[in-house]
């Protein structure tokens, strides 16, 4: 079975990863890498090496990339996309493709796929997030798709209504569930000796994206966040930067002072990788600001979240997450709660980490049928 898998970022290839190696290691299955958006970015870090590093191959690079964030060069980026997609998929055949979440250029991939009737598999359709443009990306690459791999029952059945059908949605539990209950996570040693930060220390762990609904006020956004956190005697803080949406070019650069500022208490990071960004995660304090793993995989171990503004807004809300605006006061509220309690766990909505092997499971069965009816 000829499998392409779509991944844009990094942080689809880190959730992503637990297939990818069902999937090579299954000889049923012939797996090619199709790499676009910020894996080709140096600005990002240029995850293609992190990709190659792992032992994949990659079997195309496509590149059409923003020049800037603005409104109109994602537009533009999204058009160049389509083009660049419509003359891939015109001299390629596969039996499936998968496609991730909610991204503008994993949309114009997938819709470039659409007049050439290639079948798409879907995985985390069905989420909300209403303070993102990507929320509306969602649910239209859920309507170009023929199988769905959904987080929580919850979403399967948005993705049911959404669609209008009783098939092929499928609810698997979340892909991160599986890396995160195999991976090896760095001990608070090796964190100091590869990044010269002691997590030891009471740690803030950050990740801000741009509220793409109201991209023009993310700047003021991210000075109320750093309104909080100069406040703060009491944490160092861990800065992961912004993906590449509109307005994100205002959040890095505010960033980039405010680790200036503060030596030895602020670091920044473009790409940890996925086993750094976790056991980041395990050892932090708490989680600060709009990012998905706050409302997914921190659930696993627990670790708090103080999740800000409506970037998430309509996920799922697991107890170790508290939900307030990106406002100052609001947010040194909610760091002073969180002080005093222990976060709690209900991290078996997003299934039991066994995410991959269903899903291999399901793509061989829906294989079956599919040389039964030629």
């Amino acid at each position: 079975m000829k499998i392409g898998i779509l991944t844009s970022s990094r942080a689809d290839y880190s959730i992503y990863l637990p297939l990818l190696k069902a999937l090579k290691e299954d000889s049923f299955f012939d797996l090619q890498l199709l790499v676009f958006g910020t894996h080709l970015s140096q600005k990002h870090g240029y995850t293609l090496h992190a990709i190659e590093a792992d032992g994949f191959s990659v079997s195309a690079q496509i590149n059409s990339l923003p020049e800037n964030d603005s409104p109109f060069e994602i537009s533009n980026s999204m058009a160049r996309t389509m083009n660049e997609f419509s003359t891939f998929w015109k001299a390629t055949d596969f039996d499936l493709v998968f496609c991730f979440g909610d991204r503008f250029e994993m949309f114009a991939a997938c819709a470039a796929s659409v007049p050439y009737g290639i079948k798409l598999a879907h995985i985390h359709g069905g989420e909300t997030t209403l303070g993102a443009i990507d929320n509306i990306f969602r649910h239209c690459i859920s309507q170009m798709c023929t199988l769905h791999f959904v987080a929580a029952e919850s979403y399967k059945n948005r993705v049911l209504e959404l669609l209008d059908t009783k098939s092929n949605v499928y609810t698997t539990g979340s892909l991160s569930f599986d890396t995160l209950n195999k991976i090896k996570l760095l001990t608070a040693e090796q964190f100091i000796e590869k990044f010269s930060v002691d997590l030891r220390i009471p740690t803030i762990l950050i990740t801000f994206h741009p509220e793409t609904i109201n991209y023009k006020k993310n700047e003021g956004y991210t000075q109320e966040l750093i309104t909080a956190l100069e406040q703060l005697d009491d944490y160092q803080f861990l800065i992961t930067m912004p993906n590449a949406d509109s307005g994100s070019t205002v959040i890095r650069e505010k960033w980039v002072e405010f680790i200036k500022a503060h030596p030895g208490k602020a670091f920044g990071f473009e790409n940890l990788g996925t086993v750094a960004y976790y056991s980041a995660m395990k050892f932090a304090s708490v989680m600060l600001g709009n990012t998905s793993s706050g409302c997914i995989e921190a659930a696993f171990f627990p670790t708090w979240v103080i999740n800000i503004g409506d970037r998430q807004k309509g996920r799922l809300k697991t107890a170790n997450r508290i939900d307030c605006n990106i406002n100052s006061a609001e947010i040194l509220t909610a760091l002073a709660k969180i002080k005093t309690q222990k976060p709690q766990s209900d991290a078996a909505v997003y299934g039991n980490g066994t995410a991959a092997e269903t899903i291999v499971g399901i793509l061989k069965k829906y294989s079956s049928e599919q040389a039964s009816d030629k």
